[in-house]
């Protein structure tokens, strides 16, 4: 009998580390953020500042009570479709930047196309125009950088971005010249929308229907990307690109696909965000979700489900920004310096990956 347990002990200890990859795929993250809390925490100290009251007051802002609770679910709606937006394209093997730009173009479409159908069509076939406008804009301008890799070699990460602040710029020049309204003296906007073209809140709460729709199309992507075969496709293609063309896969429309699928995820994020939250286009809509969403993506290993979690992390952060001005007197930059610290140690945690001593590759199978 004695003999026997040690044998059931190793055997035991191959089937808990069966899957090396799914575990660290789930620790590295993890201890990436607390290495990003430990650096901001000495970072802090240098600045005078307490780190328990930061962290405590961040609590308090964003997971306190209902109301902050509420407050950081708001804000983590469109972060959750801008980290869709730059999680699927990186399923595939490319670094999309145009979150951004997408959200921007797509809020302003939505705004602009329902003008004309006032008084010709009821509100909700109105809206359902605003949606699919929005959603349709999104798709073909972050699509076009797809289009733009595949058959130009233009680097994705460059063209998306540069895509971003060209759709910023003429979103800007158009609120401001031909579809500003004359009434918005101070800060220049498209027509307000009616009640009727609003979107309203989720029964019994004060968060936005964009967060239901962040959340089922969560689930539709992670199953689109890890249960059929355009997933399969599409990973195979990110993990070697040669072998899968050498496979015969339509890598171009593949990448113009998810692309596309990018930008209606960030198109959308601007429906909401110009719907729910402003009522008409302005300059309020390029609040830095879209970049924000990377840093999401990032932190969720490109996962389509934990996306969500992370973006309410990241909503709870961007609800308590208020709370920290008031109580610790710090800018509202303090968040941006805190993100970049995760950002950065993110890119470290990648060396990492496959190397974690207290895991056996090689008994996974998972390392050749």
């Amino acid at each position: 009998m004695s003999s026997a347990s040690p044998s059931r002990a190793v055997t035991g200890s191959g089937r808990h580390l069966r899957n090396p990859r799914l575990i660290e795929a789930a620790v590295i993250p993890l201890a990436a953020l607390l290495a990003a809390v430990i650096l901001f925490s000495v970072f802090l100290l240098a600045l005078g500042k307490s780190p328990v009251t930061f962290f405590s007051l961040v609590w308090t802002g964003g997971f306190s009570s209902w109301f902050s609770i509420q407050n950081a679910l708001q804000r983590a709606a469109p972060l959750i479709l801008t980290g869709l937006a730059f999680a699927i394209p990186a399923r595939i093997g490319l670094t999309l930047l145009g979150a951004e730009g997408a959200l921007v173009l797509g809020g302003f479409t939505a705004a602009v196309v329902a003008i004309p159908f006032l008084g010709m069509l009821p509100a909700p076939l109105i809206m359902l125009v605003m949606v699919l406008s929005a959603v349709i804009i999104g798709a073909l301008w972050v699509g076009l950088a797809g289009w733009l890799k595949h058959y130009r070699g233009v680097n994705e990460t460059i063209s998306s971005l540069l895509l971003t602040y060209i759709a910023i710029a003429i979103v800007s020049f158009l609120i401001e010249g031909p579809f500003r309204d004359p009434r918005s003296a101070n800060k220049p906007s498209t027509l307000p929308l009616g009640p009727d073209l609003r979107v309203g809140e989720i029964w019994g709460t004060s968060v936005h229907w964009g967060l239901a729709a962040g959340l089922v199309l969560a689930v539709v992507l992670w199953v689109l990307m890890e249960r059929t075969s355009f997933g399969f496709a599409a990973r195979m293609t990110g993990g070697n690109l040669r072998a899968a063309q050498g496979q015969g896969l339509p890598v171009g429309r593949l990448m113009i696909a998810c692309c596309a699928i990018a930008g209606a995820c960030a198109g959308l994020a601007g429906f909401f965000e110009m719907a729910a939250i402003h009522g008409q286009a302005n300059a309020s809509l390029a609040a830095g979700y879209g970049f924000t969403g990377i840093l999401v993506a990032f932190l969720a290993r490109q996962n389509g489900l934990a996306v969500v979690p992370v973006a309410i992390l990241f909503g709870a952060l961007d609800a308590s920004g208020g709370l920290l001005q008031r109580r610790m007197e710090m800018p509202d930059a303090t968040m941006l310096v805190l993100q970049g610290m995760i950002f950065i140690v993110l890119l470290v945690s990648d060396t990492f990956y496959g190397r974690l001593p207290f895991l056996d590759y090689n008994r996974s199978g998972d390392r050749t």
